[in-house]
């Protein structure tokens, strides 16, 4: 290598090493798909182990699936539908009347999912909308099998949820006619007062449940080979 060509390196090199801590600055940060659990918010207890679903049954006669997939890898709760086009719910063994969720949650794009509150064995809920998909909307509320529910859907939810990674979703449900509220990695998105307690037979308690959506060809509510996942999901049961 001649001297001139040594020194045209050399400037080369310095100029990279100057220039790559400020172009570091300027990258902006990728998705964290891999980020520490959510600390659980004071006064909750933990209903999912990270081990088994002891305390959860799945619903043998809900509209979505009977058979869904659930199992549990390395302490993260993963559902998919089985067999494919054929959802389901999970159930709590136990019933909630007033009551806080705290989940922590990572969903594949084009997988619809939700959190039922106040749920009948068969799923009819007020539900939480977790529709992960194009036109979905994460944390509105909706009447599953509920007549007189209006829809409310969750504002600026985009804003709040970050995109291939693990996000919080906390629920509330209180008072014989229900209000619910939700948040979205501590961000209000939807605060639902319903006209009247239009749960199941009147019901003021129920099962909390989570769901996995059918899909076919004309509802199309799940991409091949789609997850959701859960990671927390702890709760506070409410005076």
């Amino acid at each position: 290598m001649t001297r001139g060509s040594t020194l045209v390196l050399a400037g080369a090199l310095a100029l990279a090493a100057a220039a790559g801590p400020l172009l570091d600055a300027q990258a902006p940060a990728g998705p964290e798909p891999n980020a520490p659990k959510a600390p659980i918010p004071d006064g909750f207890t933990e209903i999912f182990n990270g081990t088994d679903t002891t305390g959860w049954h799945v619903s043998r006669t809900n509209h979505h699936g009977t058979m869904p997939s659930f199992r549990v890898l390395d302490g993260i709760l993963i559902g998919t539908q089985d067999p494919p086009g054929k959802g389901g719910i999970l159930l709590t063994d136990k019933k909630y009347r007033n009551v806080e969720v705290f989940l922590e949650v990572k969903p594949d794009w084009g997988c619809d999912g939700g959190l039922f509150l106040r749920s009948s064995e068969a799923g009819e809920a007020y539900q939480v909308m977790l529709d992960y998909l194009p036109g979905g909307n994460m944390g509105g509320v909706y009447g599953e099998r509920l007549q007189g529910v209006s829809a409310a859907a969750a504002r600026d939810w985009q804003k709040a949820w970050k995109r291939e990674e693990w996000n919080t979703v906390r629920a509330r449900i209180e008072g014989d006619v229900p209000r619910i509220q939700v948040w979205i990695n501590g961000e209000p998105v939807t605060d639902f007062t319903d006209t009247g307690n239009h749960a199941r037979d009147g019901a003021a308690d129920g099962m909390l449940a989570i769901q996995m959506h059918y899909s076919n060809d004309t509802t199309k509510r799940w991409v091949p080979g789609g997850f959701w996942r859960w990671r927390t999901i702890a709760v506070k049961e409410l005076p």
